[in-house]
């Protein structure tokens, strides 16, 4: 049987400040997956690069005094120091400035240009006048047009929620100068996005994306996408645009165009054919692992231009969720904004590697490292079963019948029924609910503790340190525990290999679950893994404190992650709010009286909702353009009542005026649930 080709990319951390846990989040569910397939024998290569480019990028070296590319190589050495110690095992770890991305870049804009898929024009934008340079939406700060709320950002008002140009603030200013911003003109790039609207449509639909990805994505297909600005003027640290002077490619350009560099640079270093995986024909399998936020940067841009551009789209993109702690945000005043060497000074790698695991799905949910569940989770299966079936076999084997197993096992039925989960475990892993393998694995693990306690070798070891049964049991044990070492070691790289030492056996493989080991010979049992102590947590977590403390005076200018300039992206973490705010908004039942499909939109449906009357006596009506067109026909609607947020502002859409949003609940697809009209609820009725 042939072997699989797999490329496998992981997002690019910003070189802009230090690798913290969410990062690593997506770096062991990516890891992970990857070991897994290199252990069943596929040809499984995983590239990465740090995202080098942008005007954060030049402030922040501009601020510390040294070039870009200083600043540059000296993050991207924290970073690799960083994921190593989390034992990312990268094949290839990059940069997005270099040759082979510059030459990438260039080569996908020209056959973009030479295909009229760029077009250019003139735009108005803010320009600091002292720093000499166009400024972004979150570089630009005055008052809220709409409620004038003082110290605002240049695209939206955190106080009463209102979106906006930055050219209609009140009193802006320059968050890096102070500066008066002016308004000047200047000719930018855009990428023709809307002319890929029937390719995306049918793309995102073809098995690539998670369902509520799909979905998501569809709503902003049916809305309408539009040209997106991939170019930025000088001063910029980047690329310049081909042809041109002083126009450099929007870090969003080349950041995804860099997953191609970094496999180009592997290409090269080991004589890998570059077509073999990106050519429009490969029979490779491509996958990128990311996090929900960049998703329309991943499924909609990325795809469109590789298409253009003469390359092959990606099999599958698997979105993942926020890191919580505690079932925060992560946030650096509460201390629980958590880097990965301030982890690794206090806690060993494979904790966090384990419990990620055990809580990682294959959706897009958020993962919550609650530190006392944490705690547990790690003692409990890790110390408490899986080493203890190793440490309580051993030292009966070394002490009875000089480290030699025996000849024959003394329930070869558990064994058989260890190796038969095998192919479930590999499924789960291979589909990324690395949650369910755990799961499965410590079940084992439960059975395996539990026989050997029925059978207590201990105390037939009282009466005869050589009894044959004893050795038998034992030998039992330590295949048992050869078997969970195999299908934990994706998780537990380095665990295993002391484990392949103690059992003095070869490197485990996936294949090994067939096999026994019996009359052989193992070496003396040293720990394999220690519990953690709640004093390491707690340190951690003071360190966490003391980072924020020790950079509290870090200047505006310098952001720790990318300013994405995007109105697609999704919101990674609700906010908190006070109850004062969420008590502003005003959620009503309304009667759907009318329901109509829209023409031109997949997933909307035009509702006209009662709201009962007004203090006049007069009906009150609103128009509702809403996503549900998957679970409900036009007909099945009317007489049905639903619940929205009657106050919100309307907004227009390029189907006609959205006077409101329609609340429901459900998964999505077909799983989407409104009220009947039988259960007491009025038009009008007031929910909060």
């Amino acid at each position: 049987m042939s072997k699989r080709k797999i490329l496998v990319t992981s997002a690019l951390p910003y070189a802009n400040g230090p690798i913290h846990l969410g990062h690593v989040l997506e770096a062991v569910q990516t890891d992970i997956w990857v070991r897994f397939q290199k252990m069943r024998g596929e040809h499984c290569i995983y590239v990465c690069a740090d995202d080098a480019h942008g005007t954060a990028i030049m402030l922040r070296a501009e601020n510390e005094g040294i070039s870009p590319e200083q600043l540059i190589d000296k993050v991207k050495a924290d970073h690799k120091s960083a994921y190593d110690g989390f034992l990312i095992d990268f094949d290839n770890f990059h940069s997005t400035h270099s040759e082979e991305n510059r030459h990438l870049s260039a080569t996908v804009y020209k056959a973009l240009r030479a295909n009229n898929r760029i077009a250019v024009r003139n735009i108005t934008q803010l320009y600091d006048p002292e720093k000499g340079l166009f400024l972004a939406d979150r570089f630009v700060k005055g008052s809220c047009p709409k409620c004038k709320a003082d110290d605002q950002y240049g695209d939206n008002c955190e106080v009463c929620g209102a979106t906006y140009s930055p050219n209609d603030l009140i009193n802006p200013r320059s968050t890096l100068s102070g500066a008066t911003p002016v308004q000047r003109e200047s000719e930018h790039y855009f990428f023709k996005l809307p002319e890929f609207t029937d390719m995306l449509k049918a793309w995102t639909r073809s098995g690539t994306l998670q369902e509520q990805v799909a979905n998501k994505l569809s709503e902003w297909l049916d809305a309408g996408l539009q040209e997106w600005d991939i170019s930025r003027d000088a001063p910029y640290f980047g690329f310049e645009i081909p042809d041109t002077t002083g126009k450099y490619f929007y870090v969003w350009l080349d950041a995804p165009i860099g997953y191609m560099a970094s496999f180009l640079n592997f290409c090269d270093r080991t004589g890998t054919s570059f077509a073999d995986y990106w050519a429009p024909d490969s029979s490779a399998e491509l996958y990128h692992f990311i996090g929900k936020d960049i998703i329309n940067f991943h499924a909609l841009f990325w795809p469109a231009m590789l298409t253009d551009a003469g390359y092959r789209t990606p099999t599958a993109v698997f979105a993942h969720g926020f890191m919580t702690v505690n079932g925060k945000k992560m946030s650096k005043s509460r201390g629980t904004f958590i880097n990965g060497h301030t982890y690794l000074r206090h806690l060993h790698p494979e904790y966090l590697r384990y419990f990620l695991a055990s809580r990682l799905g294959n959706g897009v949910e958020d993962l919550d490292l609650n530190l006392e569940e944490f705690v547990n989770k790690v003692n409990s299966d890790l110390v408490g079963k899986l080493v203890n079936i190793a440490s309580r076999c051993a030292g009966f084997i070394t002490r009875g019948f000089d480290g030699v197993l025996g000849a024959q096992l003394a329930a070869p039925e558990l064994v058989t029924e260890c190796q038969a989960a095998g192919d479930e475990i590999a499924q789960a892993y291979e589909q990324r609910e690395y949650q369910r393998a755990i799961r499965q694995i410590m079940m084992l693990a439960d059975r395996a503790n539990q026989s050997i306690a029925e059978q207590a070798p201990w105390t037939l070891a009282k009466q005869n340190p050589q009894d044959p049964q004893v050795q038998a049991i034992c030998t039992t044990g330590i295949n048992l525990f050869r078997l969970l070492m195999t299908y934990l070691k994706p998780v537990l790289p380095a665990m295993a290999i002391k484990a392949e030492k103690f059992m003095n056996v070869p490197a485990l493989r996936w294949s090994c679950a067939s096999e026994i080991l019996l009359s052989h010979k193992i070496n003396h049992f040293e720990a394999l893994m220690t519990r953690v102590e709640q004093a390491s947590v707690d340190a951690m977590l003071a360190e966490a404190a003391a980072d924020v403390e020790k950079n509290s005076q870090k200047s505006a200018a310098e952001p720790s992650t990318p300013v994405i300039e995007s109105p697609l992206a999704m919101e990674p973490v609700i906010n908190e709010i006070d109850y004062s705010d969420f008590a502003k908004v005003d959620l009503r039942v309304a009667l759907i009286v009318e329901a109509a499909y829209v023409e031109g939109a997949d997933k909307l449906l035009q509702l006209t909702l009662d709201l009962g009357a007004d203090a006049q006596g007069q009906p009150v009506r609103r128009n509702v353009f809403s996503g549900i067109r998957s679970a409900y026909q036009p007909e099945e609607l009317k007489g049905r009542l639903t619940v929205m947020v009657a106050n919100l502002k309307p907004r227009k859409m390029k189907f006609g005026m959205s006077e409101g949003m329609v609340l429901a609940a459900g998964p999505g697809g077909k799983d989407i649930w409104l009220l009947s009209p039988d259960q007491g609820a009025k038009p009008g009725m007031r929910i909060i």
